[in-house]
């Protein structure tokens, strides 16, 4: 089955729609989502969204603060940009119905971790639910735009792939496509693809992702030739709610802009040995932090303590996490939370320009799946909702004016070839080789690293890839076995990266290179698949 469109975007968060509502102005748009259009990482972000909307704060404060965040390797070119056309977006947002909570007349801006001025505009702590809610349903009342919920992209087709011929520059035609439901491949043939596909957190044990977060538009692209890039800097949110029943449920960054205190076991208060800022440094400190008093003290979490607030404010600022602690047992008035790291947000991805365009041409990539030098090597909490709405509009305009000037016609595109492939009677396979990833992702690739550990983690994901190579060519694809294929892809271009990068920056901290190197390493960790 093949289908058409003038725009093919896969992924369903403020990126991909964000950008699919712009395009239905100038033709048809085809929106693939792996579960419900609702599911993405979007739906789950909690503090906010980063704008300078106070007249106490400026454009080059927030530059500032995410140049010291991303550690030396941000390109300042793209910080500016990005802060500057913030305000628009978040325009832009409200028009399509987006609710921020306002004090009053003005937007009730709070502070995160790393910010030098209260500009984080947010929807209560559901910010990511309600963006998602009015850009899904001024999605589903637009008559250009198509939403295939439970479909999931196998891998793109090029021209080279279709030509067998060694194309410079190739361009890409769409995507072959899995109905999870009806387990029937399908062709989506498009003028423009776009990659909005969200990070790839379940590649660790421990991750505040949401399932769907297995890297699928960065694997996608390497296999297809485009360039990856920083995919060492993996950020792990310090404060995810340690509980066996919770599925890490993320405490959001502004429970501590509001003034909670990270504390041991005993009660002390510890991050003043560690930063400046205290509680508010950036993540990548406080994770590390936090790593360590849990190994110092044999503890297995930490405390996040916001019980000196009034209790009436905390429930009012804090109202989803306030009810979902409580459902726990914990009443975060009275009790600190329990919290450990998480994998949360990968700063790198598929290399892309300031338009949002990869290397190969009519790909575009944007959101948590794209590399675009904003957050050198740690994301300043609140920029990555920012960073997606600016693209979208940057991506939409540069692909309307390419449909403009460019004349498309499509070869032959052949079907799905299922070729000898049988149904599998070994599922087994599956999970234990994407349980095995995760789990050596998380020991040897995780907070802490060293040469002999990224060393053991690459000798693992090449036996495990052989494996799933070999089931992937001769048993049925499902999207359990996708998703495996890509988290291992995107495990061996972390641990690639990581062997790189022979310093500790941002992120990346390694035992063998405790310090910062400013004058070999100052240049970000690039990828590419040789055919």
């Amino acid at each position: 089955m093949k289908i058409e469109s003038d725009f093919l975007v896969i992924g369903s968060g403020i990126a991909g729609l964000s950008f699919a509502l712009q395009a239905a102005r100038h033709g048809t748009v085809a929106i693939v989502t792996k579960r419900e259009v609702t599911e993405s990482a979007t739906n789950y972000a909690q503090g906010g969204i980063a704008s300078v909307f106070s007249q106490d704060d400026t454009f080059d404060a927030h530059v500032e603060d995410t140049l010291v965040a991303g550690a030396g390797i941000c390109h300042e070119d793209v910080v500016r940009m990005v802060v500057e056309e913030g305000p628009k977006v978040i325009r832009n947002l409200i028009e399509w119905g987006v609710q921020f909570t306002r004090s009053g007349e003005a937007f009730d801006l709070t502070r995160e971790g790393g910010h030098s001025q209260r500009r984080i505009l947010h929807a209560d702590d559901v910010t990511g639910r309600e963006i998602e809610r009015a850009l899904v349903v001024a999605a589903r009342e637009n008559p250009n735009i198509r939403i295939y919920e439970h479909h999931i992209a196998i891998d793109l087709i090029t021209e080279a792939k279709v030509t067998r011929k060694r194309v410079a520059p190739n361009r890409c035609l769409g995507a072959h496509v899995l109905g999870i439901e009806d387990n029937v491949v399908r062709t989506f043939a498009a003028k423009i693809t776009l990659l909005a596909t969200g990070g790839a957190g379940k590649v660790y044990l421990y991750t505040c992702n949401p399932d769907v977060a297995t890297g699928d538009g960065v694997a996608m692209a390497y296999r297809a030739g485009a360039t990856i890039a920083n995919m060492e800097f993996m950020q792990f949110h310090p404060t995810t709610l340690y509980h066996p029943h919770a599925k890490s449920f993320l405490i959001s960054e502004a429970v501590r802009g509001e003034g909670a205190i990270l504390r041991r076991r005993d009660g002390t208060a510890f991050m003043e040995k560690y930063h400046k800022l205290k509680d508010l440094a950036p993540r990548d400190i406080v994770a590390r932090a936090i790593d360590n008093e849990m190994k110092t003290h044999g503890d297995d979490c930490v405390f996040l303590d916001i019980t000196h607030k009034d209790p009436e404010y905390v429930r009012n600022r804090f109202p989803n996490i306030y009810q979902t602690c409580l459902e726990f047992g914990l009443d975060m008035t009275k009790d600190p939370l329990p919290v450990v790291p998480a994998a949360h947000y990968l700063c790198g991805g598929v290399a892309v320009d300031a338009n949002g365009e990869t290397d190969i041409r009519y790909l575009y990539a944007i959101g948590e799946a794209a590399f675009t030098g904003l957050h050198g090597a740690n994301r300043l909490a609140s920029n990555s909702l920012l960073e997606a709405a600016v693209y979208a509009g940057r991506a939409f305009q540069h692909a309307v004016e390419e449909l403009r000037q460019n004349h498309f016609e499509f070869p032959v595109i052949p079907g799905w070839d299922s070729g000898t492939a049988t149904d599998s009677d070994e599922m087994v396979v599956v999970s234990q080789n994407w349980d095995e990833i995760r789990r050596f992702m998380w020991n040897y690739v995780g907070i802490v690293r060293s040469d002999k550990r990224l060393e053991r983690a690459m000798r693992r994901i090449r036996l495990i890839q052989e494996e799933i190579e070999d089931y992937y060519w001769n048993f049925t694809v499902t999207s359990d076995l996708i998703e495996l294929r890509n988290i291992a892809t995107v495990a061996e271009l972390i641990v690639k990266c990581a062997l790189q990068r022979k310093e500790s920056r941002g992120l990346h901290y390694t035992i063998n290179y405790p310090e910062r190197d400013d004058i070999h390493c100052r240049h970000d960790s690039f990828i590419k698949k040789q055919f």
